[in-house]
């Protein structure tokens, strides 16, 4: 039996990967572009009840991991990540569910053996160990979850 693992890629377009109680992992992306005539604070509601809705079919999510970004491109970029952020780790709170955020480098060097791997590279990388992401998003929440996936037995074993 494993723990339930959750591996987000945050953004508009969301990356997400998870290991469930059976071992299989299911990933795709998440689209929460804001939508005509909604208010600014909507696609975090969205996010909110997306997020309610994959624990509800995980059958609740034992450890949950995301990628830390420290710099943006820009100051959008910057409050949107922001904003799911917030929204991401309330929810967590709430719900009790363990969280982790693991620096852009330390994914893309433990995927690639690059801390500064490029979106091709990362795609190539997941690609190797069997999975098709549709974008580099998914493909990064792919990485991260097989990261946390090391990680969690690493310290089983301990």
């Amino acid at each position: 039996m494993h723990t339930t693992l959750l591996a987000l890629d945050l953004g508009t377009t969301t990356g997400w990967a998870l290991r469930d109680r059976t071992g299989r992992i299911t990933s795709g992306t998440e689209a929460f572009k804001p939508r005509r005539f909604e208010g600014g604070g909507m696609r975090f509601l969205r996010f909110k009840h997306w997020l309610t809705e994959l624990k509800a079919h995980a059958d609740g999510i034992d450890t949950l991991v995301f990628e830390e970004v420290r710099r943006h491109a820009s100051t959008d970029a910057a409050h949107v990540y922001g904003g799911f952020l917030a929204t991401l780790t309330a929810w967590c709170e709430h719900h009790g569910i363990p969280y982790q955020g693991v620096p852009v480098g330390t994914i893309k060097k433990h995927a690639t053996g690059k801390g500064n791997a490029n979106k091709a590279e990362m795609l190539a990388a997941i690609r190797a160990r069997g999975h098709r992401p549709a974008d580099d998003n998914e493909a990064d929440a792919l990485a991260l979850l097989h990261w946390a996936i090391e990680r969690h037995e690493a310290a089983q074993e301990a």
